[in-house]
């Protein structure tokens, strides 16, 4: 079950999930917009070459208040905002439908575990033939989130939990390597 406004509204109040800092504008019919944060991670593709499943990958970190990204350009970002779920929902993040239409690809592989707590880190790209200007503090994606039948026996404590900024990929600590 999708929640809707009125029940965000009331597990945020219930302090049962949290998302912060929060304004009202932000709270959609059935969804809350989250906003663009001023860290960057870009892969550093000098040092990398290749990329592999197996090994750590490098970045360039950078912050700003603004960002460009060129035509045909992935980057990793992160939103203002923290947020915690409870053991019994999950979130969805969904790029919002009018940035989309420029051609701005957004991801965090599209799923918050229940149990989540930290900033989320977004994938952006541009598949577009022109650069693209962003802004921090503009409402970028939105997290659409589902109540559970029931609660988890196992809730998130993988290698995200608690990320702060921008983190790149973590791949190479997979356990099945």
């Amino acid at each position: 079950m999708i929640l809707s406004d009125q029940t965000i509204r009331q597990f945020i109040q219930k302090n049962k999930l949290a998302v912060d800092p929060l304004t009202d504008e932000q709270i959609q019919p059935a969804s809350v917009d989250l906003r663009l944060g001023t860290h960057y991670l870009k892969m550093n593709e000098f040092v990398n070459g290749v990329m592999t499943l197996e090994e750590e990958m490098v970045y360039e970190e950078f912050e700003s208040e603004e960002v460009v990204i060129p035509p045909q350009s992935f980057l990793l970002a992160t939103t203002i905002e923290k947020i915690r779920l409870p053991d019994d929902v999950t979130a969805f993040v969904e790029g919002r439908s009018s940035i989309g239409r420029m051609g701005l690809f957004i991801q965090n592989a599209g799923w918050v575990d229940p149990g989540f707590e930290g900033q989320i880190t977004l994938e952006l790209f541009n598949a577009n033939r022109l650069p693209i200007r962003l802004k921090a503090g503009r409402r970028i994606c939105q997290l659409v989130f589902a109540q559970m039948d029931r609660k988890t026996g196992n809730v998130y404590q993988g290698k995200y939990q608690g990320q702060r900024n921008a983190v790149g990929s973590r791949i190479h600590l997979d356990s099945d390597f």
